[in-house]
């Protein structure tokens, strides 16, 4: 069987969705984080048009992004946006995995948390509330550690909650009948 891959160009692609992204309200009260942005692929050049055009109007013309190679496979120098360029930068060592640096003439910087595109819409939804909560002091990968976690406890109470639903033990059958609770004396003892 033969395939054939034609090339696109960046004018050819389909529109990418509307970024999915949550920004911290404005506050004198400055913190980590500046929110959070989930995107829905690792095709950075992408994900980077769909970030450049929610972004633009309302914050100012992206003009530099940074990110850590760790989640991304491929990382373009240039992309280009809606008649200009956005450069893009990457270091390893020095930027937290799960952030993205974006520098912008007018505003400045922003520092957002990147969840993964494949993290559940429940998980996304508590890293996207936690990175944008006003003076946040959790790095990003902090953020992601805690979601580890939760996700974790909460996979734990699931997975017991389908057992005893599936008739497993509850906690009231296991214990013995015929125990006294601590501390109870029947009528006619002790005093």
């Amino acid at each position: 069987m033969n395939v054939t891959i034609e090339r696109t160009t960046p004018s050819e692609r389909a529109p990418s969705p509307p970024a999915r992204l949550s920004l911290t309200p404005a506050s004198p009260v400055p913190g980590r984080l500046d929110g959070a942005w989930w995107p829905r692929s690792r095709d950075l050049s992408r994900e980077l048009t769909a970030l450049a055009a929610a972004l633009d109007s309302a914050w100012g013309r992206i003009t530099r992004v940074a990110v850590n190679p760790a989640h991304w496979p491929v990382i373009p120098r240039k992309v280009p946006v809606d008649g200009h360029t956005i450069h893009v930068g990457w270091f390893a060592d020095e930027q937290d995995p799960h952030q993205i640096i974006i520098l912008s003439y007018t505003f400045g910087r922003l520092d957002l948390l990147v969840i993964p595109p494949e993290t559940s819409p429940a998980a996304a939804a508590r890293l996207m509330s936690a990175a944008a909560t006003v003076g946040g002091l959790r790095t990003a990968s902090e953020l992601m550690t805690d979601e580890d976690t939760i996700g974790n406890l909460l996979d734990a109470r699931g997975r017991e909650e389908t057992w005893e639903t599936d008739g497993g033990a509850q906690v009231s059958s296991r214990l013995p009948r015929h125990v006294d609770p601590p501390g109870y004396l029947p009528s006619g003892r002790g005093m």
